[in-house]
């Protein structure tokens, strides 16, 4: 039996998970870590957090495995996109990683759309200049810390400073390096006209390759520090969401994800590249070669029920560790008290600002239509809502550019919420399915890892061989049709206070001393 691990470098902790050759968990473990916020709207982390992370969980997978090191045959990388790495030449971290929420470099991101210009940057990276994409975060160091830009080396991906400690290459592979805005995204290597434009280096960025194509090899020092055997190839892998597709099966037309973890994402597979001209969805390269993959996404999905549960479920907390249980769980029973639309609660989960469809990082978090009469369950299931609300805005544009929609999967750890399932497929109103495995991308980055390694013939291949349906929820008429209606309010409701929005950001600024 051929066994492969999944190494899945997330915001809030490192997954490590090991399948067998048929798809099943042999073992997992997780390891949390900080985000720290020095200011509102930023957001870093330290990349020798992911990389303790990674060892320490690595360990514990060995150690609760009876399979031996010589029987993984291949490992993959996953991750949180978008974050900034930055290496001098001795190998060093120069400075704490900027990560994908974060959303300081706006006026970055208005100079690379003036030196690129709006049509050729979207023409090239398939998408228009973002906050939260590693270029304007590279051009943010080049404005306010020469000193540290001058000493650059290497920019890497946070997955792909795991691999650099893993194996000593800097590498990436082309569905992950497709949302740092350096990548020319339809020919799926990286441009010298954009990095020329921007004055960067482009002996900075690491080698390219296709999702699972080997990239490196397990070094003798990591080795002794895991428990890996040396020589173990490491394939490409992937961003956390095209990783979490393969995972999910997103490898043909027709299934999509609807994906809640930290962030939510609506992922969509094409054959052919699309590109949306308002660039409110993102085109990538997908993990299958030589495909591509559309997705929208809101920033603030599983991270606004976190917030809720940090800040207002002092209750839950306790009696879940009472119970020996997920303070989630009690969350959900809380919601299931509420009726569909909340008595017109509705809550708009901008707590990081947004991506889909709005593009504004000065976007907040909202609840509108508070009155005396709504409680802790109106208040839980509204952020639910909400969330699946901004989802929908993803598939509707999706939908929008052409994209065949004919089943959508729930995965990450909102998906494995009952509640949270039903509340997406009554919003969407459509079927929502679950497969076998509740991995996400880690599961996706073992299997790409098999392909790497021969275990499997295909990307495709592989999702057949590990990946089975085993449940669906059916919307709801009555609730699809209070959720239609509160939809149109929700759509309305970021126009009515986007001015609001710009004008408390100047204010936070000129409080700050930042006009």
């Amino acid at each position: 039996m051929a066994y492969l691990l999944g190494i899945d470098i997330g915001t809030s902790g490192t997954k490590t998970a090991l399948f067998d050759e048929l798809g099943n968990t042999v073992a997992s473990a997780t390891q949390e870590y900080p985000l720290y916020q020095p200011q509102i709207g930023w957001a870093e982390q330290e990349p020798e957090d992911w990389w303790n992370a990674a060892v320490e969980t690595i360990k514990q997978v060995l150690s609760k495995s009876s399979v031996d090191p010589s029987d993984i045959k291949g490992i993959g990388l996953t991750g949180q996109m978008h974050g900034m790495v930055l290496l001098d030449k001795e190998g060093k971290v120069l400075r704490p990683a900027i990560i994908w929420c974060d959303q300081r470099t706006q006026e970055e991101c208005d100079q690379i759309t003036e030196i690129i210009g709006k049509d050729r940057l979207i023409e090239i990276t398939a998408n228009p200049a973002l906050t939260g994409f590693t270029a304007s975060k590279v051009m943010w160091v080049k404005n306010h810390q020469p000193e540290i830009f001058e000493k650059i080396n290497k920019i890497l991906l946070p997955k792909d400073y795991i691999r650099y400690r893993l194996t000593g290459e800097f590498a990436t592979e082309v569905s992950d390096a497709s949302g740092m805005q350096f990548l020319d995204v339809p020919r799926r290597t990286w441009s010298r006209e954009i990095v020329d434009k921007l004055g960067i280096d482009y002996e900075w960025l690491p080698a390219v390759y296709e999702s699972p194509e080997v990239s490196g090899k397990v070094s003798q020092q990591a080795a002794q520090l895991t428990g890996l055997l040396p020589g173990t190839p490491v394939v490409g892998g992937g961003g956390d969401q095209a990783a979490g597709a393969v995972g999910n099966g997103i490898v043909k037309p027709g299934v999509i994800s609807s994906t809640i973890g930290t962030s939510g994402v609506v992922f969509a597979y094409m054959d052919q590249v699309k590109i949306d001209p308002k660039g409110r969805v993102h085109t990538f390269c997908h993990a299958v070669p030589n495909t591509w993959h559309v997705m929208g996404v809101t920033q603030g999905a599983g991270l606004s029920l976190q917030w809720m549960r940090n800040n207002f479920g002092g209750m839950e907390r306790e009696l879940a560790k009472f119970m020996g249980i997920d303070p989630y769980v009690l969350m959900d029973a809380e919601a299931e008290k509420a009726v569909p639309g909340c008595q017109g609660l509705i809550y708009l989960p901008y707590l990081m600002g947004e991506r889909t469809p709005h593009l504004d990082p000065y976007a907040k978090g909202v609840f509108f239509g508070l009155s005396a009469k709504h409680g802790r369950s109106e208040m839980i299931r509204a952020v639910m809502e909400g969330v699946a609300y901004s989802l929908r805005d993803c598939l509707e544009i999706i939908k929008e550019m052409g994209v065949q929609v004919s089943e959508v999967r729930a995965s990450g750890g909102g998906g494995k919420s009952k509640l949270w399932r039903q509340i997406q497929a009554d919003v969407f109103n459509s079927p929502i399915t679950t497969i076998n495995s509740t991995e996400g991308p880690a599961f996706g980055a073992a299997l790409l890892a098999g392909v790497g390694t021969g275990v499997y013939g295909s990307v495709p291949e592989a999702c057949e061989a590990a990946i089975k349906r085993v449940g669906v929820q059916q919307p709801i008429e009555s609730n699809v049709r209070v959720y239609d209606k509160y939809y149109e309010v929700y759509k309305g409701l970021y126009y009515a206070l986007k001015d609001s929005y710009l004008k408390v950001a100047q204010i936070e600024r000129e409080l700050s001393g930042q006009a």
